[in-house]
């Protein structure tokens, strides 16, 4: 299958998810509170301060104590730095009115476009710390990789940002048909990679897998953590080609 398709454009924060909150008919997205202080225009080595500190910044996988990532978000953002919760979009009937609301799509986990050093220090802040036995924070690490100092030691979790736009993309689309879901509820196992040509779900890429009795595309951000499209027509995807 030919894929013909024009690369979707890079998201921006105007796709990111604000906190959920019961919207009826209409869900709002907003803006990520910018990680990016105040710095000054200093250049070293003809390299600007502020640009050194961007190209540093990864997207981590911080775990949330259960039940408090909305918390755990306006904690990152009062520190003024960028973080991103996506949400669910739901279908609920109130007093016989159809309604949207929204909620946390993964209750654990916190995604925190930082530099590792600001991660650190967020992680061991005091405030983390709670009066419960477990902190608010902590690091999700990659069990597929091992530390170069340290060979039985994983490094925390981050995520390209090419993979992260597209989660963002997907989990920003106002759809209630969009899930997440476990490997034991994919039929069968993920099929081609494809990226989506038509619909409101265009420009999203993962793999063909059929869910519910439906054809879907399911993106994978890490092991344990995918997010299912609604249902997907066969004419309206083609094979997402590596460039």
């Amino acid at each position: 299958m030919e894929d013909n398709t024009k690369q979707p454009p890079t998201a921006d924060a105007s796709l990111y998810n604000g906190q959920p909150t019961d919207t009826g008919l209409s869900c709002p997205s907003a803006r990520l509170t910018s990680c990016t202080p105040s710095i000054s225009d200093d250049v070293k080595d003809g390299v600007s301060v502020e640009n050194a500190l961007v190209e540093k910044r990864q997207w981590f996988v911080l775990r949330v104590s259960y039940g408090r990532v909305l918390k755990a978000k306006e904690f990152v953002e009062a520190k003024g730095l960028e973080c991103y919760v996506p949400l669910r979009y739901k279908e609920v009937r109130k007093q016989g009115k159809k309604r949207i609301i929204t909620e946390p799509l993964l209750t654990s986990f916190l995604f925190v476009h930082a530099t590792a050093e600001q991660v650190e220090i967020l992680i061991h802040d005091n405030k983390v710390v709670t009066n419960e036995s477990r902190a608010l924070l902590s690091y999700y690490f990659d069990h597929t990789i091992h530390r170069q100092e340290n060979p039985y030691c994983n490094p925390p979790l981050t995520i390209q940002n090419e993979a992260m736009n597209n989660f963002i993309r997907l989990t920003s689309i106002k759809n209630p048909h969009v899930i997440p879901i476990t490997s034991e509820t994919i039929m069968y196992k993920l099929g081609d990679e494809v990226v989506v040509t038509e619909g409101e779900f265009i420009g999203i890429h993962g793999r063909v897998a059929r869910i519910a009795g439906q054809q879907r595309v399911v993106v994978e951000l890490f092991d344990g953590c995918l997010v299912a499209t609604a249902y997907i027509p066969q004419e309206a995807m083609n094979l997402h080609i590596e460039p």
